[in-house]
């Protein structure tokens, strides 16, 4: 979602083997260690934000630090490629937290849908890590399609690639040069410590609760005699959301204000002042809690984000079809993973999917069959989308798999959330490894290390998002679920999880079951949602039109959380226009660190406090 894209002007920064083995023992290690990292870490990311910021560059840094630590001596960027390889996989796989939160939030969102499936650790590990390895393994032969043959840009294997060429620069090169990468990993470390002191001050009982809870100057104002504090209106003290919004950009950040606004400020208002009627036929008033505005609001945000979606997908339709009709003529070289090891490697997936979706879900196998079968289209799709546009529609497809899968199975809204996860979670496992292979190919990797290296990642970042996502819920909670805690703090929101349950709640009950005020803001906002999309797409309007994707999360995602990204996205302008020389140098690296040092004390701290009680 990042307006940050690097010029692919160079297809490849050096073309020549590694000088020495890929997948040494320390790079394993390397891998094995900063896989953990990211997959532990990453899930906070996405459930706080509500989107999955690219963690390549996070990934190579990490690997820069450790693999210096291991054997500096023999450092090259080859064996931080597989490291960030590994660290890029389990991120890509702890990113699945968004359907893990949306199964608690159709079941505790107060709606009886007769959805009661809970998904234990033990469950979530099985089935993640299945199907991810069966999306990495389905990706493989596309390696030459669409990186050799067809040359797609996949802007953040680009940024990857740059950034493992800076930390590892020729022997020929400047002092400048080779300082550069002391530097930029330098940026990283100061921007993690930052942020993880901050969210460790943030979380510290003993502070008062305004540096607690975050800056609210909203507290004596009112919209309709609802206090605008009462809707979350404020700022947070966050780095991790300073950080996000110097890297996603200006135009994306003052979308979500946009969407803030629209959500908390100028719709509690209509709600409250014509007596609008929402879930159980319960009216709004001055005392309607924020989860009452919420179930009310993500009904336009979901229009908003799947229409616009599907509207960016469709204006793709040249590229759809040069992708199914060029594949005939796609070749697999030497270098890659071989195709009898990919062909046993599927057939054993399947088989253990299949087994494991009946065996847990209840699912049949026929439409674990069928799930398998039309992620194959969902991923093609997504891959080419991705590589043109560094924008990854699996969110918006797996809401295409949900229709399909409520007209196969209608009214088995349990089949609707795994069947449609399953592909989503295959596609998504693909987009990781082919904008890996981007970054490998820039450098010279070899892809059969570089799979193996993915292959590793996958059940690290399964065990990783399969146990620390309760322990997150416990200690930050979820919003969406009824949860009164939220009512009163900033929960972690999700809006792709609630898209994902709000849309298969829609699908069970029927359109009939919206309040009809909704129900016209849905149509509403899914046609502005439309319009929007189509104006984005032409280069000159794109600066001045408000992104929809901005928008619909802005609905969705607490205030406070966006205006901190949008006051983030302020000071990286205001860092570029009065010194774009550090900013092209640091920018990337700080913000980085700003992400990364958040989510892993937050991680830790929700360790910590379920082993202290």
């Amino acid at each position: 979602m990042s307006d940050h894209s690097p010029s692919p002007d160079s297809e490849v920064i050096v073309a020549r083997p590694p000088p020495r083995g890929e997948l040494t023992p320390a790079a394993i290690l390397a891998s094995v260690i900063v896989a953990a990292i990211m997959g532990a870490s990453y899930p906070y990311m996405v459930l706080k934000l509500g989107f999955g910021p690219n963690v390549s560059v996070v990934a190579a840094f990490f690997g820069f630090v450790v693999l210096k630590a291991l054997s500096w001596k023999t450092y090259d960027r080859w064996q931080n490629n597989i490291v960030q390889t590994a660290g890029t996989s389990a991120a890509q796989t702890a990113f699945m937290c968004v359907l893990l939160a949306a199964f608690d939030m159709l079941r505790k969102s107060g709606v009886d849908v007769g959805f009661s499936l809970e998904l234990t650790p033990l469950k979530s590990f099985l089935w993640l890590s299945v199907a991810c390895t069966l999306g990495v393994l389905l990706a493989v032969p596309l390696r030459k399609h669409f990186i050799v043959d067809e040359k797609l840009p996949y802007a953040d294997g680009i940024a990857a690639a740059e950034t493992l060429v800076v930390l590892d620069p020729e022997k020929d090169a400047t002092a400048a040069k080779k300082q550069l990468a002391i530097q930029a990993t330098w940026a990283l470390m100061i921007g993690l410590l930052l942020s993880g002191l901050v969210m460790l001050i943030r979380e510290d009982a003993k502070v008062t609760d305004w540096l607690k809870e975050g800056w609210e100057p909203a507290a004596s104002l009112t919209v309709a005699g609802l206090p605008l504090v009462a809707m979350g209106i404020g700022a947070s003290y966050s780095l991790l959301s300073i950080g996000s919004g110097m890297l996603i950009g200006l135009r994306v950040d003052w979308s979500m204000i946009l969407g803030g606004v629209l959500a908390w400020i100028v719709m509690p208002y209509f709600l409250i002042t014509h007596g609008v009627e929402g879930a159980g036929g319960k009216v709004f008033t001055a005392k309607s809690s924020r989860t009452d505005v919420l179930f009310w609001v993500m009904w336009p945000a979901t229009g908003m984000l799947v229409a616009g979606g599907l509207t960016a997908l469709a204006l793709k339709w040249r590229l759809l079809i040069e992708t199914f009709t060029s594949l005939k003529t796609m070749k697999i070289s030497g270098a890659d993973f071989p195709l009898s090891w990919v062909a046993i490697g599927v057939g054993i997936c399947t088989v253990l999917l299949c087994v494991v979706q009946y065996a847990m879900f209840d699912i049949p196998i026929w439409m674990t069959m069928v799930a398998i079968l039309l992620s194959l289209p969902l991923m093609l799709v997504g891959l080419r989308v991705l590589g043109e546009t560094s924008w990854g529609p699996i969110s918006a497809l797996s809401n295409m798999m949900q229709g399909l899968f409520a007209a196969v199975a209608p009214g088995h809204i349990a089949a609707n959330m795994v069947a449609s996860g399953t592909t989503g979670t295959i596609a998504t496992s693909s987009e990781a490894i082919m904008q890996d292979y981007k970054t490998g190919h820039m450098i010279g990797s070899t892809p059969r290390a570089m799979t193996w290296a993915q292959l590793l990642a996958v059940p690290i970042g399964a065990a990783c998002v399969s146990w620390i996502y309760p322990l997150l819920v416990k200690t930050y909670h979820l919003a969406g679920t009824s949860d009164p805690y939220c009512e009163t703090h900033s929960c972690m929101s999700s809006p792709i999880s609630r898209k994902w349950a709000g849309f298969a709640t829609l699908l069970k009950q029927g359109v009939s079951a919206l309040p009809s005020t909704a129900l016209w803001a849905l149509l509403i906002f899914s046609v502005l949602g439309v319009i929007l999309t189509v104006l984005e797409s032409r280069p000159k309007l794109r600066p001045f039109v408000p992104s929809p994707t901005g928008i619909g999360i802005g609905i969705l995602v607490p205030f406070s959380v966006i205006a901190t990204m949008f006051l983030g996205g302020l000071a990286g302008l205001g860092w570029k226009t009065a010194d774009r020389r550090s900013y092209d140098k640091f920018m990337v690296p700080l913000a980085s660190g700003f992400i990364a040092g958040e989510a892993l004390v937050a991680t830790i701290v929700a360790l910590y406090f379920i082993a202290a009680g």
